[in-house]
């Protein structure tokens, strides 16, 4: 129970309106650290909720799946560069993200987590890598501006970061395949 009172803790503290002003004014830290912490404090609280509604967790996401494909289109969402500029200007986005990436991605990723075989666990890292892959090429790729609320060199800055996420994702992905993980357990 302690972790979801950590998780409360980091949700808070990343709502507050000095910390997120500041993670969303440069655009590599609103994409992949602001986000990916606000999915960790979902992760987080999830023992919380499996443990004061055990029977919509069981009945809704008995095996896993449902879950992980409510996260795949959270995230999805979320990687879009038009949806990251609306959340500089319109309100009700912004508060969309705070609601959806803890509650509507962190949560369901933690609940299907245990839930899901190795190889939808390894699925889950595909995909992951598949849209790093993908937005370093849209990012580093791209001749215009993407987005209106951040400069050229912080949309080129993105792509590398996701360049060198994709690439551990990738050597992960080789260490999974190649490394016999019995060994280790």
């Amino acid at each position: 129970m302690k972790q979801s009172v950590y998780g409360l803790v980091l949700y808070i503290f990343l709502i507050l309106p000095p910390v997120a002003s500041l993670l969303e004014s440069i655009m590599i830290v609103h994409m992949h650290m602001q986000m990916p912490l606000l999915v960790i404090s979902g992760f987080l609280m999830t023992r919380f909720f499996q443990i004061r509604f055990p029977e919509f967790f069981k009945k809704w996401n008995g095996n896993g799946v449902p879950g992980l494909l409510l996260f795949a289109i959270i995230w999805s969402y979320w990687m879009i560069p038009r949806v990251m500029d609306e959340t500089l200007t319109v309100q009700a986005v912004e508060v969309f993200k705070f609601i959806s990436l803890p509650f509507l991605a962190g949560v369901p990723l933690r609940d299907s987590w245990s839930k899901l075989s190795s190889i939808g666990k390894n699925i889950v890292y595909v995909f992951i890598t598949l849209v790093f892959i993908m937005m370093t090429w849209l990012y580093i790729g791209a001749d215009e501006q993407l987005c209106n609320n951040y400069l050229m060199v912080e949309q080129k800055t993105v792509g590398f970061g996701s360049l060198a996420l994709s690439i551990c994702m990738v050597i992960y992905l080789f260490q999974l395949y190649y490394v016999d993980q019995s060994e280790f357990e």
